[in-house]
């Protein structure tokens, strides 16, 4: 039976007319799926299906989301995410787990529904090409009385400028050169920064990735060395709204803060003492 399927000219390009075909045709697209993004079912004769399509360096996931949840969309992820992405769904046997050249038919994935244990998470990774560490929390954060996902981004020492000997800490002016608005306080939504976006895949956190500098698809400003667990309700929100606030500020403005109440009177905090910038990020991933 054919498939309700949407299939971007992007993800067309990837996998070739031929299988863009047999796709449609519902040849070899599954009838029920889990979404990727929300993780509830979704049935592709019944309902507007996206396939997302993950491209890693040698391994190409091909998944499927509502398409109220997500667009169909080509998603650039480095190979060890997209292997962890797959090892932690569990949808693909060892012995169908196979390597292959991301121009060959990608591997198909049907995740299976799970749940997922509530808590916060924060994970260090390295910012590039400044070497720091960041501290990454996610959260949610009340604003004009609707609960927002938010990642609070912190570094743990001072970030140069690029090609600078200085001790000087330029973390937040690099921010707003690429687009971060500064507040005074977390009154309102801030404005969406188009080119960057928030990659969940498998109803985990991956990466958040920034524009191509040479152009062609995001790479990543910052991503997790293990895909990090959100609660069902930052999911649920994410999902919701489509987007992720992404807060920043400077070591040692805002800290490891336990509860989300306590984040939030962090958050406030810097942004009165000068030292927060923001933006509102889209989803991107499966």
């Amino acid at each position: 039976m054919p498939r309700m399927l949407d299939v971007s000219d992007e993800v067309r390009a990837e996998i070739g007319d031929e299988e863009a075909a047999r796709l449609l045709a519902g040849e070899s697209a599954p009838g029920s799926y889990d979404c990727t993004s929300c993780r509830t079912p979704g049935d592709s004769e019944q309902e507007r299906t996206s396939t997302v399509l993950f491209i890693g360096d040698e391994t190409a996931v091909l998944a499927f989301a509502h398409a109220t949840c997500l667009p169909s969309q080509v998603v650039q992820v480095t190979e060890e995410q997209l292997q962890g992405a797959v090892r932690s769904i569990g949808a693909v046997g060892a012995e169908s787990q196979q390597q292959m050249p991301q121009t060959h038919q990608p591997q198909y994935v049907q995740q299976p529904q799970h749940v997922q244990q509530p808590h916060q998470s924060q994970q260090p990774s390295n910012l590039v090409p400044e070497q720091a560490v960041l501290g990454v929390t996610s959260g949610l954060v009340l604003i004009q009385n609707e609960l927002h996902p938010a990642l609070v981004v912190e570094p743990t020492a001072p970030v140069a400028r690029p090609g600078t000997l200085g001790s000087g800490d330029d973390f937040l002016p690099l921010l707003i050169e690429q687009g971060f608005m500064p507040l005074t306080e977390l009154a309102a939504v801030p404005p969406v920064l188009h080119g960057w976006s928030v990659l969940l895949a498998a109803g985990q956190l991956h990466a958040v990735l920034q524009p191509n500098p040479n152009g062609g698809r995001p790479v990543a400003w910052w991503q997790a060395h293990q895909p990090l667990q959100v609660t069902d309700g930052w999911r649920a929100a994410a999902n919701k709204h489509q987007q992720v606030l992404m807060f920043a500020a400077p070591v040692g403005s805002i800290g490891r803060q336990p509860r989300e109440d306590l984040m939030r009177d962090a958050l406030d905090k810097a942004a009165a003492d000068g030292k927060l910038v923001a933006a509102a990020l889209p989803l991107a991933g499966i």
